[in-house]
């Protein structure tokens, strides 16, 4: 008995031993799998710890990179959610509730969209192929960042869930492209497939989509979906290919000339104006002729012996000569800028326009930009800055409206719009009893590295921002009909910051100061 017991024990702890054994390995795994999270919050910690010393030295030029700020948006809206599923396994109470502290005011989902929207934009307005943005080579930049598969594929992602199967195919392509060229990277090449493949099957290009989901499935050949696509490409070509042939056979195939097929560049049609638009924004199909150009003039101008600039009169150019676009140099000074964008940084909001029907204030897709209003009694420079506008233009300022100040930045625009109210709108400023806009007074407070001009489609104008000058136009003519020549829009920001402020002048209180014309469009 005292044998088989010592026996069955020794029999038991053997098992034990192996269960220990088996205990050991478990836990070497369960602090390997430890050791690799650490390892990886670690190269996190160390690559935003380097990142955020760049990026502060320099809040405003490193935020000037749209790539920089699209991976801002994503780092914060997507990326640190995943670091925090990772950190949260562990017992970190004092990180895991400072993220939660600070998580509202992260940005959200909208927000990641709309940087999104804005790289897209820029894509299209400037004529970037996506290799040129993912390796950041854009001008000027001075924080060069680039994008890797994961980024492209996000962005593709975001054009995706809009429809919009161009930008898709763009970047799901470039991602494709960096995989193949041995990036590493958490997505795969099956999902980049699996996107691309349908983004160009959406665009009719059916024997690109076949080809790419065959390749889709060399990879992973037990792909449901994309068995599934193979078999409805073959059987939609083949379909197609009887379809022709039986036109032939019976001679019913028409001869025609058929254009090359190209893809539409997005989903929405655009206008005419629009690319007029964005030509300009580029620099292209500016319409200054020489002689035109022989009719434009710098001079020291003092509006007719005015007290204030007699002495010391402003150099004034002229930008445009139909309609009359006229440039101040040095009319704003630096310490000025600085106080205006002081007293507005508090208070900027999302920039908003006046409804056409309505009257009312409301946020629109088409002006992308924050800004805010300062008044003459709050600050004894808004009230100079005031004092300047009337002095030079000889205009009442009483009846203006305040002092707007807007901050664009990667990829902030304002499409073309008009400034006065047409006669469609007769109560577009109702309610502030001043009478229509009469003039447009607009201060660039920025330079700006790349893009960011102020365009107007119609007469083929192109003027560009300098920093410390300010641009005025007259939006009526003097009989008080709107010159529709004035339409004019705010080109989307590349590279940098625009900083700008305006002063929309009323006709009320102008009677005696610019007497009203004879004719229309006098």
């Amino acid at each position: 008995m005292m044998l088989r017991f010592k026996n069955e024990a020794r029999s038991q702890m053997t098992d034990l031993l192996y269960t220990e054994k088996d205990l050991v390995t478990s836990l070497k795994d369960y602090v390997q799998a430890e050791e690799s999270k650490l390892e990886k919050i670690k190269k996190w910690a160390d690559k935003l710890d380097s990142l955020s010393a760049t990026a502060t030295q320099d809040p405003e030029g490193f935020l000037g990179h749209p790539v920089n700020a699209f991976k801002l948006m994503k780092r914060l809206n997507t990326e640190w959610a995943e670091l925090e599923s990772l950190v949260l396994k562990d017992m970190t109470d004092v990180f895991i509730s400072n993220l939660t502290i600070q998580r509202q005011y992260f940005p959200t989902n909208e927000d990641q969209t709309g940087a999104a929207k804005a790289l897209l934009r820029l894509q299209d307005t400037y004529q970037l192929d996506t290799n040129t943005i993912s390796t950041g080579n854009l001008p000027g930049v001075t924080y060069r960042s680039t994008m890797t598969a994961e980024d492209c594929f996000e962005l593709g992602k975001i054009a995706y869930t809009e429809a919009d199967y161009y930008h898709t195919e763009l970047w799901m392509a470039q991602a494709l492209k960096q995989l193949d060229e041995g990036e590493e990277s958490a997505v795969d090449k099956v999902t980049v497939l699996d996107y691309l493949s349908y983004a160009i099957y959406q665009q009719g290009e059916m024997e690109r989509a076949l080809e790419l989901t065959n390749r889709l499935l060399e990879i992973d050949p037990d792909h449901q979906r994309a068995n599934s696509n193979v078999k409805y490409f073959e059987y939609q070509l083949k379909k197609q290919h009887q379809e022709e042939s039986e036109k032939a056979m019976k001679g019913q195939e028409k001869r025609e000339k058929r254009a090359p097929k190209t893809k539409r560049k997005r989903t929405n049609d655009p206008l005419p104006e629009r690319n007029r638009y964005e030509q300009l924004c580029r620099g292209e199909g500016v319409k200054l002729t020489p002689r035109r150009q022989s009719r434009l003039f710098c001079r020291y101008f003092d509006n007719g012996r005015s007290p204030r600039y007699l002495l010391g009169p402003v150099k004034q150019e002229d930008e445009w000569d139909s309609p009359r676009i006229v440039r101040y140099h040095d009319i704003i000074s630096e310490s000025e800028i600085a106080t205006v964008k002081e007293l507005a940084k508090p208070r900027l909001r999302r920039a908003t326009i006046s409804n056409p029907v309505t009257g009312v204030l409301e946020t629109a897709h088409y002006r992308i930009s924050k800004s805010a209003w300062l008044t003459a009694y709050e600050h004894p420079v808004v009230a100079k800055i005031n004092q300047r506008i009337e002095d030079i233009t000889g205009l009442n300022m009483d009846t203006a409206e305040e002092l707007q100040v807007a901050n664009y930045g990667v990829g902030g625009q304002y499409e073309p719009h008009f400034d006065f109210g047409r006669k469609d709108e007769p109560d577009a400023f109702k309610e502030l009893g001043t009478g229509n806009r009469i003039a447009t007074w607009l201060f660039y407070m920025s330079n700006v590295t790349a893009g960011g001009a102020t365009v107007f489609p119609d007469v083929g104008a192109a003027v560009w921002p300098i920093k410390g000058t300010a641009v005025f136009w007259y939006n009526l003519f003097a009989s008080g009909e709107g010159d529709y020549s004035t339409r004019h829009a705010a080109c989307p920001v590349l590279v940098g910051n625009k900083w700008v402020s305006n002063k929309w002048i009323h006709e009320r209180g102008q009677e005696f100061r610019r007497p009203c014309g004879l004719t229309e469009v006098e």
